[in-house]
């Protein structure tokens, strides 16, 4: 369906200058060295594109030396996770079960197959509001570098729509094989991997012995302990603002923000905005949400919930969330009125109304 979850968190308060100053990483994915200065503040910040999307990386720390080694290690765990995930990629386990859809069982690593089941758990929780195999979309809409404005025919989007169904997905436990029950069946793990490889990088930047840190991989975003003597401050992207433009705030400690939104990945046509999050029902954009944003306590589960809650819309999505311990959400829907789960109601700070348009 998307090659990958956009960016959709802006980093509010002093927090935006920190995030994009120098160092970074340079284009080529390599650390850039930073011929400035130690930062008074302590913050060192890096960036790169791994994973298809923007990857922010900023530290609470004064060893600049075992920031940029730890950094590094990060992104080498980023690209390892993407070869093994990514649809995009021949050589992945994910593209290895596409090209055998329908003929025969793939076994896979241990991770990815740890990945399926959770996605394979929410989609059973959502009735199928999230769907891995919405992987069938796959070059029927463009919103990508290959957007060209153009709607797919009705008739085409029924054609794949008949080959999505996560119930297709035979999973094998003991032999850790996955198999796609019919020919033109493809899977995709963007509305799910990056969570999980940000899970990773808070595990290696930890065992690194940093523990103030805020890792951002597209949507996904993790804050791990405090900014010196108070929390870090993050805010949610107006969905119909600029980039830097945010219309709520929080402070967080040890919990993931994870965004999923209809304005990055898509195009506005004849007054009707298109973009990438599908509904796997419809084989259309979801209509019901504007963007979503959930909290939770890893990234794994954070940015699975982002784009399921996204096709549910607010009246069933939060119902869900209000069930759930330990995860909480904010939906901005199709109408533009903010929706906030009873958790957050107290954490949140509403800075204004996000901004009206299509």
């Amino acid at each position: 369906m998307h090659r990958s979850l956009v960016a959709a968190l802006a980093i509010a308060g002093a927090f935006t200058a920190a995030l994009y100053a120098a160092p970074a990483w340079a284009d080529n994915g390599a650390l850039a060295a930073d011929p400035r200065p130690a930062n008074p503040d302590h913050i060192i910040t890096y960036r790169a594109q791994v994973m298809g999307t923007d990857v922010n990386l900023t530290i609470w720390g004064e060893d600049e030396k075992a920031a940029a080694a730890a950094s590094e290690a990060a992104l080498d765990e980023l690209r390892r996770v993407d070869k093994l995930m990514s649809s995009w990629l021949p050589g992945s386990d994910v593209s290895k079960i596409n090209a055998a859809a329908g003929k025969r069982a793939v076994k896979v690593s241990p991770e990815v197959l740890k990945v399926i089941l959770k996605a394979q758990v929410v989609a059973q929780k959502t009735g199928g509001a999230f769907d891995i195999t919405v992987g069938a979309f796959h070059g029927l809409w463009k919103f990508g570098e290959d957007r060209d404005g153009s709607i797919p025919s009705p008739e085409a989007v029924k054609e794949r729509v008949e080959k999505v169904g996560y119930r297709d997905v035979i999973v094998n436990r003991r032999r850790r094989t996955v198999k796609l029950r019919r020919r033109g069946m493809r899977i995709t793990l963007g509305g799910i991997a990056k969570g999980y490889a940000v899970d990773r990088v808070v595990a290696i930047m930890r065992k690194r012995g940093f523990a103030d840190f805020i890792i951002q991989v597209g949507g996904d975003l993790y804050a791990s302990g405090r900014r010196g003597d108070r929390a870090w401050r993050v805010g949610i992207r107006d969905p119909r603002g600029d980039r830097a433009s945010t219309f709520a705030v929080a402070e967080i400690e040890n919990r993931t923000f994870s965004t999923s939104g209809d304005y990055e990945r898509g195009f506005v046509k004849d007054g009707v905005r298109y973009h990438h999050i599908l509904d796997p029902e419809t084989g259309r954009p979801a209509r019901k949400s504007r963007s979503v944003t959930v909290l939770a306590k890893d990234a794994f589960t954070a940015d699975a919930w982002s784009t399921s809650l996204f096709v549910l819309g607010a009246e069933r999505g939060m119902k869900i969330v209000e069930a759930m311990p330990d995860v909480e959400a904010v939906i901005v829907d199709a109408q533009n009125h903010i929706h906030v789960s009873s958790g957050l109601r107290t954490k949140l700070h509403i800075l204004r109304q996000p901004t009206p348009g299509i």
